[in-house]
């Protein structure tokens, strides 16, 4: 029997073109939009600058030089500068970042993966497991998230671990109401259903059905979790709850450099601030793009 062509106007069926998977799917929509490829560009250049950077510029950042102190960028071996205490400013951005990737990383995964079995947990089981574990979020939500980063900044001695643990103590909330309210929706879902008729546990749903059907949520928010991250350790550092010296970060540098600003030392705010938006941006740009990716509405 003859297929009846299309009336005017209604789009042409595509039930016979297979569905593109969504590994190949993904690149190919972050790769038409510019501002993904500009921020993924910003990250893997900060990635290169900061980790592969010290290798290529040998700079001395363990003992400080007075003779060299406060010189303006563009001066002979030091191209943007140094601070009040002779430390090549350029070798410092570099030993900077190191530290906010490693805390904004490490700390948006630990905040993501706790996060997510919280919510998956939550949302799955449901019923007084679900009022009781989501009450408890919902307390901790109602406490500024700043002032609880602060509390507990203050209570131990900082370093780059403990600092990786207390922010992520204070990030794993979002990842839980989001990955909850996914759960929500997707356990009520024929193949959810048909594993817990075949005897499925819990764990086995919630691990190989729940979570990964849950990615794009989970994906997408982790790349907001690392911009947080990292805008969290340079708040941190900027109040003097950071990495002690001789360790540096770049909000520990800007805070240095507000010292400074009657003095004209303009390099000594610009660097590390240029730095932070940067990557911040940078990061916000690719979830903006991953969160368009993952759409349903995009998939074809």
């Amino acid at each position: 029997m003859p297929i009846p062509d299309p009336a005017p106007g209604e789009p042409l069926a595509q039930q016979d073109e297979p569905a593109r998977p969504m590994w190949r799917l993904v690149p190919q929509i972050l790769l038409r939009n510019k501002l993904a490829v500009a921020g993924l560009g910003v990250v893997v250049f900060f990635v290169l600058f900061c980790f592969i950077g010290p290798l290529l510029y040998h700079s001395n950042q363990e003992l400080a030089n007075l003779r060299t102190a406060d010189l303006p960028p563009g001066s002979p071996g030091f191209p943007l500068g140094t601070d009040d205490v002779g430390y090549d400013e350029l070798g410092r951005l570099m030993i900077g970042g190191q530290s906010a990737l490693e805390v904004g990383l490490a700390a948006a995964a630990i905040a993501t993966v706790f996060g997510s079995l919280w919510g998956a947990v939550a949302g799955y089981l449901g019923g007084w497991v679900d009022v009781i574990m989501m009450r408890i979020v919902d307390t901790l939500l109602a406490t500024p998230g700043l002032f609880l980063v602060l509390l507990l900044a203050s209570i131990i001695t900082p370093t780059e671990g403990l600092l990786i643990l207390v922010i992520a103590f204070s990030s794993w909330l979002g990842p839980a109401r989001l990955v909850r309210g996914e759960t929500l929706s997707l356990r009520t879902r024929d193949y959810v259903q048909a594993v817990r008729m075949m005897g499925g546990g819990n764990r086995r749903t919630i691990l190989r059905h729940i979570l990964p059907n849950a990615i794009g949520v989970i994906v997408v928010n982790t790349t907001f979790q690392i911009a947080d991250a990292v805008l969290t350790l340079a708040a941190l550092s900027f109040l003097g709850f950071g990495i002690p010296p001789p360790h540096a970060d770049w909000g520990g540098m800007l805070s240095k450099g507000t010292d400074f600003t009657a003095n004209d030392y303009w390099w000594m705010i610009v660097w590390p601030g240029l730095c932070i938006v940067l990557i911040v941006v940078a990061f916000n740009f690719l979830g903006d793009a991953l969160q368009d990716a993952f759409e349903v509405r995009l998939r074809k």
